[in-house]
């Protein structure tokens, strides 16, 4: 098999020799008095970050500056995402933080999801025995499930970190208080949620000031959430577990103050103050598979992320795709998507509950049964039925097949390297755009929907479903925060936003790089195609328009047109130890790339 990794060093070289003199000094922490420049790719020495946002990209870069490492920096950067992308993230969510330890160059993986209520059954939403409208469950107190994102935060400085909490939150507070520039990204994503927005007297006042969507170019301010952030500073994240902040939370989600003269049916939730209080994050060993020569991470159930992701890998490991057509090439990786996807449905959930068979889906030999099934010259259909990794019979099913169920898009993603060459790859969410749509009154954070990524029947009757809800049950993601290392040593990470089209995105960025040898900005840049084990694929603009969507169809494939899909970013270490950091060019307006020393070795 053709290894690329040597071109791609070389090609990683030049890349950074010509950019480095583009990349100008990161900015200090922010301080809301001006909004750093956006730009996608960063080298340079002493530590990297990249986010979809400056200011949360500077504060992450102000920690590295200081002397923290990628640890801290990840906290400072996730906390800065919560002011500057409230829609996406926030300490009312949760996520999965995995961390490469370069000391004992071990990867490490925190399971920071959002969990359901005890008293949540399989029959969460349903009435009468059948569901309830999806709307019914994402703006509601029924779809809240805990916040697992500052209890995500302290596993990880408690076990990795060198910097307390409350000087890591600074810069957050600092962006809160003073505010930050309204970009046409954060008003078009007001301007979909306004109706329901308008429904919630504290969201409306706070992302509709004066009643009106926020101006681009205007500072936006919120005081509540810099005060809950000084709180939280001063007694710690267990203040969003037991005492006044969690009481806010369980009377938000079992009373949520709707407007009276709303018409929504806005259903309440049955969170306790034992939920909370029960809460932690989970340690627990990553995904592993490798994949030309390079040992590929990520995370393990309760996300599907790193078992989805990694079965796919294994089908295309038996394919040499740099030398393919481009439309050869993209055959493949849709139909390994729509494989993947497939067992994805059938055998992932959370493990507490479900068995799941990670160490077999994630076989090699699983992988070859799944792809005997796929044709250079014909698309397979979907839905697709699973097959069985516990006793892989070759191109053989293994029961019913059942369509994907629904998973809400956004998201937001960080990637950090430091000064070591320890590095984080950490995905963070509150689930739809605008999570449940109501905020914690006097609090300035919106909670999660999480909850709604349960199924909220089965996917198909009689067809075993491993992602009903239950108590204290964790809702089956698709977050695919990823680290590649070669010998030990890391080579790249990557992830992105965008519910089920994360892993499509993540695996698409990958082969991208690794097998088309494209720089990493560019495979992160690349138009993208998502398939789920749905009927058609979903193709962005630059695919949907282009003469290769022809060439598809002609095997068999059906499109859809999807105008974005996901948001990456990423780091990758340069063979002369220097880091690269990349982020989109246009998707979400574009992310922030940026290094502490851009111009060369202090």
């Amino acid at each position: 098999m053709r290894r690329p990794a040597p071109r791609l060093l070389a090609l990683a070289a030049a890349l950074a020799g010509a950019l480095v003199s583009t990349g100008a000094a990161a900015p200090p922490s922010p301080t809301g008095e001006g909004t750093p420049a956006k730009t996608p790719v960063a080298v340079g020495w002493g530590g990297v970050v990249a986010s979809v946002d400056p200011d949360a990209t500077a504060a992450g870069i102000g920690v590295l500056r200081s002397g923290g490492n990628a640890v801290d920096a990840a906290v400072a950067t996730a906390a800065a995402l919560g002011v500057t992308e409230p829609y996406s993230a926030g300490i009312g969510g949760g996520g999965y933080f995995v961390h490469y330890d370069a000391r004992t160059r071990r990867v490490h993986t925190i399971d920071g999801r959002e969990t359901a209520p005890t008293s949540a059954t399989a029959g969460l939403f349903q009435e009468n025995g059948a569901p309830i409208p999806f709307a019914e469950g994402q703006t509601s107190g029924l779809g809240v499930g805990v916040p697992g994102t500052p209890a995500t935060w302290k596993s990880a400085l408690d076990a990795w970190g060198t910097r307390p909490l409350k000087q890591l939150l600074k810069p957050a507070e600092r962006l809160a208080r003073n505010g930050f520039t309204v970009d046409a990204t954060f008003r078009a994503q007001t301007e979909a949620n306004e109706a329901r927005f308008r429904d919630f007297p504290d969201t409306r006042k706070l992302f509709l000031p004066g009643g009106a969507l926020p101006v681009v170019g205007s500072t936006f301010k919120n005081p509540d959430l810099a005060d809950t952030y000084a709180e939280i500073a001063r007694k710690g994240t267990g203040a969003m577990y037991r005492g006044p902040i969690a009481d806010d939370i369980v009377d938000t989600v079992r009373r949520p103050p709707v407007d009276p003269a709303a018409t929504r049916n806005v259903r309440p939730g049955d969170l306790t103050a034992a939920d909370l209080r029960a809460y932690t994050t989970k340690r627990q060993e990553p995904t592993r598979i490798s994949y030309r020569g390079l040992d590929v991470y990520s995370m393990a159930p309760s996300s599907s992320g790193g078992t989805t992701v990694g079965e796919a890998l294994n089908i295309l490991e038996r394919t040499d795709l740099g030398r393919l057509s481009q439309a050869q090439y993209l055959h493949r990786f849709i139909e390994a998507s729509r494989i993947s996807f497939a067992d994805r449905g059938r055998w992932v959930g959370d493990p507490a509950f479900e068995r799941v068979p990670t160490r077999e889906l994630l076989s090699q030999r699983f992988a070859d049964a799944r792809g005997c099934l796929i044709r250079p010259d014909r698309a397979l259909t979907s839905p697709l039925a699973p097959g069985d990794p516990r006793d892989p019979q070759p191109c053989a099913a293994a029961g019913q097949a059942a369509p994907t169920t629904y998973e809400g898009e956004n998201t937001t993603h960080l990637t950090v390297a430091d000064r070591w060459g320890n590095v984080v790859s950490y995905t963070l969410t509150i689930e739809s755009t605008g999570g449940s749509g109501i905020t914690v009154p006097g609090r300035g954070f919106l909670l999660n929907n999480e909850l709604t990524d349960f199924s909220f029947a089965p996917a198909a009757p009689g067809v075993p479903d491993p992602n009903l809800p239950g108590p204290g049950k964790r809702p089956r993601s698709s977050m695919s925060p990823t680290i590649v290392l070669e010998h030990g040593r890391p080579v790249l990470a990557v992830g992105s936003p965008g519910g089920a089209t994360i892993i499509t995105t993540v695996l698409q960025t990958l082969t991208g790089h690794l097998d088309r040898g494209l720089p990493l900005v560019d495979a992160i840049a690349a138009p993208r195609a998502s398939q789920r084990n749905q009927a058609t694929t979903e193709l962005e603009p630059g695919l949907w328009d282009s003469p290769l969507r022809a060439e598809l169809e002609a095997l068999g494939h059906a499109f859809r047109p999807n105008p974005e899909i996901g948001a990456a970013t990423g780091v990758q270490r340069l063979p002369d130890g220097r880091w690269l950091a990349a982020a989109e060019r246009t998707r979400r307006g574009g992310g922030s790339a940026m290094a502490v020393h851009p111009q060369g070795k202090p």
